[in-house]
């Protein structure tokens, strides 16, 4: 039976004028076929987040020179630590306003009409982080399901090399200057909730599920945190982002992605509110929820890092 969150791939069909992309997620075979499709642009947002070592233990990093060594022909590297993040905020990986966050896509050649690929090596979250993020200015996009991972053992073509076009093997070279244009982006403000509502409807003031994404070790405060206290919101959920995908990276079949969610989410109130603890992992817990159809989502941005830095915000530990 046909897996209806994997789209079949279609190679011989010609390219048409309209949309693209077949829903929020492809898979390499899809991608392969259209890389060279004028409208399709593809981004790697991978980025570095290693485990702590210690409470407070927060380090981060570009995954640039990760996708120099080895990429998508064609794609580019949009860094989640820099430019893609507002680096004036109180929190790591803050959203850009909506101004800001257009420019930086524009930059690397998304503008009005470009349709967008994303895609990273660290299983999943960092891609779903930016389809998030894109869809919140109204930019067409989807994750390549499976990631580099999945291309890689696909046997599509590698580009090595510190340009998008650079020191291809096997074909699929694009220019390495960007195509630019004007991109206008149409903002999705839902799609967003800030500490204060999170807030009341933790003390059941607002309506609303509050669902933490991180792994059950930093969901009940038994293992280091970056942050610095343990533990999760009051009133939250407990649905691990990593726990929707496969042992490949590919998030679980329909059925049994509606199953394990089903589990957690039973007709709670709505929006769901999604958190974890720089608003990474929820955006994959995000994508997950839209694949079977849920649309009252919002993600904290600020999350657990946010949340933590003020001592009068309640954490609780255990399950």
């Amino acid at each position: 039976m046909t897996d209806p969150l994997r789209p079949d791939p279609v190679l011989s069909e010609p390219l048409r004028s309209d949309p693209l992309l077949p829903g929020p997620l492809v898979d390499d075979m899809w991608l392969a076929a259209r890389l060279g499709d004028p409208r399709l642009v593809v981004l790697d947002a991978t980025a570095l987040l290693p485990s702590p070592r210690h409470d407070g233990d927060h380090r981060s990093g570009s995954g640039r020179a990760e996708w120099a060594e080895r990429h998508i022909p064609g794609s580019r590297h949009a860094d989640l630590t820099g430019e893609l993040s507002d680096q004036g905020a109180p929190y790591h990986f803050a959203v850009p306003t909506p101004e800001a966050l257009a420019a930086a896509l524009r930059r690397l050649g998304v503008r009005d009409g470009s349709e967008v690929v994303a895609y990273d090596s660290g299983g999943g979250i960092w891609a779903a982080r930016l389809w998030w993020m894109l869809r919140s200015i109204s930019v067409p996009v989807a994750v390549l399901d499976g990631g580099w991972q999945a291309w890689e053992t696909g046997g599509h073509p590698i580009a090595r090399g510190d340009e998008a076009g650079g020191d291809a093997r096997g074909g699929g070279e694009t220019s390495a200057t960007p195509v630019t244009g004007p991109l206008t982006p149409v903002p999705r403000p839902d799609m967003w909730t800030g500490i204060e509502t999170v807030g009341a409807v933790s003390r059941g003031e607002r309506p609303g599920t509050l669902v933490c994404a991180l792994p059950p070790g930093g969901f009940d405060g038994s293992a280091f945190t970056r942050y610095s206290r343990r533990g999760h919101i009051p009133g939250s959920l407990s649905l691990p982002g990593r726990g929707l995908l496969d042992g490949t990276g590919r998030f679980l079949p329909a059925a049994e992605l509606a199953e394990r969610v089903g589990t957690v989410l039973k007709g709670e109130e709505s929006p769901v509110i999604l958190y974890c603890g720089g608003g990474i992992s929820a955006a994959g817990t995000a994508l997950a929820l839209t694949l079977l159809g849920r649309q009252d989502i919002a993600l904290y941005d600020g999350s657990l890092e946010e949340w933590s830095q003020d001592p009068s915000r309640p954490l609780t530990t255990g399950t």
